[in-house]
């Protein structure tokens, strides 16, 4: 029998094995199992306060304007009126895109005082059972740990299990600019792990900027930990479909089309965060030169062409990685697409050796974390392919920009 003859029935077996293969995650999590992001109070009552404000005696800007737009109204202000909105409206200010990097990074510390303020209060609540005082001190305590010296939180969201972003190196000033987006059971208290801590998005984000100082010294670079989207929690019917991926994608696209300057910009996507980047690339700004995707389940599309953007689109998985044995289809609104490190796909695959399973890539010393800090350097040479002679690094010449200063 020949290979057309073939394909629709291997397609059947595949469609059976994804629906069999999600019948028993969903046996196993429940249709329920997701973690929602509750309509945020005190953000909505932050920004709903900012719509009906007055600065001497003028009405403020929309909070949902251009980025441009809020950029001029900012820069338009002094450094006593900037001080005064992130003091009035710390999370309006503290996660409105457009507003400048640093007045957000101090709108944001402010919002976390006055959230570990109110924690800290109802862990000596009378009315809480001791499990809600037992929460309120440990949200207490990650509030305190993201206002610690040094750190510079570009978006805060308190509600629920809470949304976050920090920034390492200079965002305003830097020459590249990284963007790590998050898969499953990413929120604000699984941020950042002390027991393996490049599993967790803080040290992935912080373990790249690391290698990419060291592969470019010369270059001022930057590297933003995203988490300010829902993630889906666990392996339930959230992460089987595209509705977090939706939502995400429309908030990565405002960030991007509101960083300062004009420096390239390199996602780098990471298991369930590939799905969100699939869903966001025809939208990405052109300023996006490189999207990176490892362990993935998929993008939304049957190939790159798909993908419909101007960034060059590069993808790994580690042979341990458990995230090859998905079926890589799409039916009825389950499961993600097909595979993007298979040939068909058309995406640049490169080598992913020691990465050790599905959380690992981020790991000093591994194969995948020298490719992404090549590729948000934009040294595309120092990229080590997957395969030999497969063109992973062909038509890149002329759009390397390590050690520029």
């Amino acid at each position: 029998m020949t290979s057309f003859d073939t394909s629709p029935q291997l397609n059947v077996w595949r469609a059976l094995l994804a629906l069999a293969v999600v019948f028993v995650m969903l046996a196993t999590t429940g249709w329920t199992a997701v973690r929602g992001h509750r309509g945020s109070t005190a953000l909505q009552a932050s920004v709903s306060a900012w719509k009906h404000g007055y600065l001497h005696g003028h009405r403020l800007p929309d909070p949902d304007a251009a980025p441009t737009r809020l950029a001029r109204f900012f820069g338009s202000l002094g450094a006593r009126d900037r001080a005064l909105l992130a003091h009035r409206y710390p999370l309006a200010v503290g996660n409105m895109n457009g507003a400048p990097v640093a007045l957000r990074y101090q709108a944001n510390r402010i919002a976390l005082g006055r959230a570990r303020a109110a924690e800290s209060e109802r862990t000596h609540d009378s009315r809480l059972t001791p499990a809600g005082q037992q929460d309120a001190s440990r949200r207490m305590h990650r509030f305190d740990e993201l206002m610690a010296p040094g750190r510079h939180i570009l978006a805060f969201d308190p509600e629920g299990s809470g949304r976050v972003a920090e920034v390492f190196g200079d965002l305003a000033t830097a020459r590249r600019v990284s963007v790590v987006v998050p898969g499953v059971d990413t929120d604000l208290f699984t941020f950042r792990k002390s027991y393996r801590p490049y599993t967790a998005l803080y040290g992935m984000a912080r373990s790249l900027y690391t290698a990419e100082r060291a592969a470019a010294p010369r270059t001022r670079t930057a590297v933003i930990a995203w988490a300010d989207y829902t993630a889906p929690s666990g392996l339930g019917v959230d992460a089987a479909t595209a509705m977090r991926a939706e939502e995400g994608a429309v908030r990565l696209n405002k960030l991007l089309r509101a960083l300062p300057g004009d420096a390239p910009v390199a996602l780098f996507c990471h298991s369930y965060g590939s799905v969100v980047c699939g869903v966001a690339a025809r939208e990405l700004p052109r300023r996006v030169t490189d999207l990176a995707v490892a362990a993935s389940p998929g993008m939304r599309v049957r190939n790159a062409a798909q993908l419909r953007t101007t960034a060059h689109v590069w993808a790994m998985r580690d042979p341990t990685d458990w995230i090859r044995d998905v079926p890589y289809l799409e039916l009825g609104g389950l499961g993600h697409g097909a595979d993007p490190v298979s040939a068909g796909f058309g995406a640049r695959v490169l080598a992913a050796r020691e990465a050790k399973g599905h959380a690992g890539y981020f790991e000093p010393g591994t194969d995948s974390l020298t490719n992404f800090a090549a590729i948000g350097v934009g040294a595309y040479a120092s990229v080590r392919c997957a395969r030999d002679n497969d063109g992973c690094r062909a038509d890149l010449s002329g759009t390397t920009t390590a050690g520029r200063a």
